[in-house]
């Protein structure tokens, strides 16, 4: 990833698409600092990231957080789903006993539809979809202002998936959050993103506002990968 620049407005749920390998993980990883970027400057408002030790950026870390690619692996077969939510609220010290992140996890989960007594289960007890749902309430149980989704859709039947993005659209609106939503399928964007930055290999190759570029894309390489997206001419069929 080499000479990238990205300016997310607070609110805004900005697209991050591109091949397999172009470099869109690395780039989510590295603005998180869990990659430590060889150069250049990540700010969260107007603090940065870049420098800090893992002690100096550990009081930030509730701030961004990630929801995973991979609902199965992303996820500890041997914890209840309570202790996979109660555990970042007891590292960073937020909730005043365990009965009371017991009942934060709760409303999370409930915040992602899903009950109160699935705290109480394993993951291997969930469908794809609802683990990552879990994995979302992960991301959400510290309260962030700041979340990257990586392709965490590209598992998921398509009807899942619908779910999984009106889902996330409803938690912007209800939290104020801020969303880098990375995906190989520029399908979704349209639906979901109010910016959108196209990545080829590990570079930049276009971004601006979603409906303008999905309309009119400059870059042939856009203009391929809205190619690629499958459609059905249902006239042809009938």
């Amino acid at each position: 990833v080499d000479g990238v620049d990205l300016d997310i407005k607070k609110g805004n749920i900005m697209a991050l698409v591109g091949e397999s390998g172009c470099g869109k993980t690395t780039m989510g990883r590295a603005i998180l600092q869990l990659e430590k970027p060889t150069s250049g400057s990540v700010k969260l408002a107007e603090q940065e990231l870049t420098g800090l030790s893992a002690e100096e950026i550990r009081p930030i870390r509730p701030r961004m957080q990630i929801a995973f690619q991979d609902p199965h692996s992303s996820l500890n077969p041997r914890l209840k789903i309570m202790t996979t939510l109660t555990e970042p609220m007891a590292a960073h010290g937020i909730g005043e006993s365990r009965e009371e992140r017991i009942e934060r996890a709760a409303k999370v989960l409930e915040h992602v539809q899903l009950s109160k007594d699935h705290l109480w289960r394993y993951p291997h007890e969930f469908s794809g979809g609802q683990r990552q749902r879990i994995g979302l309430a992960r991301a959400l149980v510290l309260n962030p202002e700041f979340i990257v989704c990586d392709e965490i859709t590209s598992a998921l039947d398509v009807s899942v998936q619908a779910e999984v993005l009106q889902l996330l659209l409803e938690i912007r609106q209800k939290r104020d959050l801020t969303l880098l939503f990375i995906t190989h399928n520029i399908a979704v964007v349209e639906y979901l993103s109010d910016a959108v930055v196209v990545m080829k290999a590990g570079r930049i190759v276009e971004q601006g506002n979603t409906a303008k570029i999905c309309r009119d894309p400059h870059e042939t390489y856009t203009q391929a990968l809205l190619d690629a997206v499958p459609r059905l001419n249902l006239s042809k069929i009938l």
